[in-house]
């Protein structure tokens, strides 16, 4: 087993490892319920006549993740019209394109997920059919479960030895 300081030291380093998998896969599951819910345009459904050449899935493509503050212009440089545009209909390029900064973030840092187009307010405040009630307020009102669910898929992920331990070394 080793020095009690050596176990000691074990299992702060494993505490950490399950803090950062905790930050990890809540902020994808927000990340991937957020652009999920994105509505993707149906001009099916416009008063107007959509602009030649129109196609849905750019509210999708212009969701953007980053560490500790707000990328300015992040998310406009994939918008229809800018150097780079992404349309994603389906939402698969612009979750891959999250991967690095969800592979890589780790607990007590800051992240922010969020989409630069002038138009998402609107969309949070119910003007699209396909998300009446908005994105955002649905995934903060299940910010608790995301949580739980996910410290609960840490935990399994610890064998029971470990937590015998810990109860009876610090009789918990």
């Amino acid at each position: 087993m080793g020095t009690f300081s050596a176990q000691i030291n074990a299992w702060i380093q494993k505490t950490k490892d399950d803090a950062d998998k905790i930050v990890r896969y809540a902020l994808q599951t927000i990340d991937g319920r957020l652009v999920h819910r994105s509505p993707v345009g149906d001009a099916t459904y416009w008063h107007r006549p959509p602009p030649k050449g129109y196609t849905g899935g750019q509210f999708r493509g212009a969701w953007s993740v980053s560490e500790w503050a707000p990328n300015a212009g992040a998310g406009l440089d994939r918008v229809a019209g800018h150097t780079g545009g992404r349309i994603d209909k389906d939402g698969a390029a612009t979750l891959a394109s999250h991967a690095g900064v969800i592979g890589a973030a780790k607990a007590g840092n800051v992240y922010y997920v969020y989409n630069p187009l002038p138009y998402a307010k609107r969309i949070e405040q119910g003007w699209s059919r396909q998300a009446p009630v908005g994105l955002v307020a649905i995934t903060v009102v299940e910010w608790n479960n995301i949580v739980e669910n996910v410290v609960n898929g840490v935990k399994s992920g610890t064998s029971a030895a470990d937590f015998a331990q810990g109860w009876e070394s610090y009789k918990l």
